[in-house]
């Protein structure tokens, strides 16, 4: 699962693991799948909708099958967690719970969690500062949460993407030799 606020470097670093990685499946970020039907202005309907695909993909994994997530439940997550620290409008505390218990449930699914410093990446203007920076602060946060990442390695890449892709394979690694 690679892990990170918007403009943190995921799609760069997911596209540059699949090419590494040979016959990995990559599933891309809910975002890009459910597209127009979220509306212009995101809100906490439209995260928690998000966070019910990402966990809907991870229902049902093939033993033996490397699959490579670009954003997962508790990206959501944090996103509506962010949304009601903000106090911005659309914000639920009920879709919160509930994608918790729904993160929860699949935390069994994820062996490595690659959570992207969004200070690495150039901050764009238009992409939402505050909300980008509340989002990457809950992500860290969650990440701590042995419930909500069960036994998955856990790993915060930071530096340039030839760096990040560096790090991410000696995690994955790490991770298939422990299998």
């Amino acid at each position: 699962m690679v892990s990170g606020t918007h403009a943190s470097g995921k799609s760069v670093l997911v596209a540059a693991l699949a090419e590494a990685l040979d016959g990995v499946e990559v599933l891309p970020d809910p975002y890009e799948v459910l597209g127009e039907d979220l509306g212009d202005e995101p809100d906490a309907g439209g995260f928690f909708e998000q966070l019910v695909l990402a966990a809907d993909r991870l229902s049902d994994p093939a033993p033996d099958h490397v699959v490579l997530a670009e954003r997962g439940p508790l990206d959501l997550l944090a996103y509506l967690e962010a949304l009601d620290v903000l106090g911005r409008p659309g914000r639920d505390g009920g879709l919160a719970a509930r994608g918790r218990s729904i993160a929860v449930a699949t935390a069994s699914s994820i062996d490595l969690l690659l959570l992207l410093d969004p200070d690495d990446v150039d901050e764009p203007d238009d992409e939402d500062p505050p909300l980008r920076r509340a989002v990457a602060v809950a992500l860290l946060d969650l990440a701590d949460d042995p419930d909500l990442v069960g036994d998955a390695l856990v790993v915060e890449l930071a530096g340039d993407p030839r760096s990040r892709l560096r790090q991410a394979l000696a995690a994955l690694a790490t991770v298939q030799r422990g299998s």
